[in-house]
């Protein structure tokens, strides 16, 4: 289950990233109040979830959804650039990720 609460977390992280982005440094209200929506639930899972994980893998899985997601959104819905050295370094990060877990957090 704590698990779960990380994922989302991350995916919420991805939620934040974007709408700060929209939000134009806080000039546009929809987005301004997505990005503050968005989070307060990401800190607040990741909160609960370290209640019972360790912080090392936990925030990587965190931060990694969160730069991953980011990045294939504006690559896919803002226009960001997509090239080959974007697409290996996304996959780099995942696999640390998965390597951190795979490394043991005692969960």
């Amino acid at each position: 289950m704590a698990w779960l609460l990380v994922i989302v977390a991350g995916l919420l992280e991805t939620g934040f990233a974007v709408c700060l982005k929209l939000s134009h440094g806080f000039t546009r209200l929809w987005p301004t109040l997505a990005f503050c929506v968005f989070a307060l639930g990401s800190f607040g899972l990741l909160t609960l979830a370290l209640k019972r994980l360790d912080v090392g893998p936990a925030y990587a899985v965190w931060t990694g959804i969160g730069a991953a997601g980011t990045a294939i959104y504006g690559m896919i819905f803002l226009g960001d650039l997509v090239s080959m050295l974007k697409i290996i370094s996304i996959s780099l990060v995942i696999a640390g990720v998965i390597g951190l877990q795979l490394a043991g957090s005692g969960q």
